[in-house]
């Protein structure tokens, strides 16, 4: 028999934590970017988050994923509205407060979808 191989370490860039975590690379801090994370990291990051990320997620910057669903619409109609950055949660809360005509209309649309996906998923 052979001896079993030592279990490698599986390790990510900090771009993919960060697209895991949910938040933008750009906002994160300098020694989280400049340093590759392990899968048991990331699972401690997830599991209890350090202040910077629990900071992050309730005010943001956000990702445009975050910001679709904050919104209840889809990424492309995020960018048919404009919006192609991050935006902090005071701004999301601002555009809804302010309910722009294409906002209401992607929302719309998207519950459409909804509804119809729905229908063709029921066939």
């Amino acid at each position: 028999m052979t001896s079993p191989k030592p279990k490698t370490i599986q390790t990510m860039k900090p771009a993919t934590a960060a697209k895991k975590l949910g938040v933008p690379l750009s906002a994160t801090p300098a020694e989280f970017q400049a340093s590759v994370v392990s899968r048991d990291e990331l699972n401690e990051l997830q599991s209890t988050p350090p202040a910077w990320l629990a900071d992050l997620r309730r005010n943001g910057p956000h990702t445009k994923q975050v910001i679709a669903a904050k919104l209840k619409v889809s990424i492309a109609g995020l960018l048919r509205g404009g919006i192609t950055g991050p935006l902090t949660t005071a701004e999301i809360d601002a555009l809804k407060a302010e309910n722009p005509a294409w906002l209401e209309r992607e929302q719309s649309n998207q519950v459409e979808a909804r509804k119809e996906a729905l229908r063709l998923k029921q066939r």
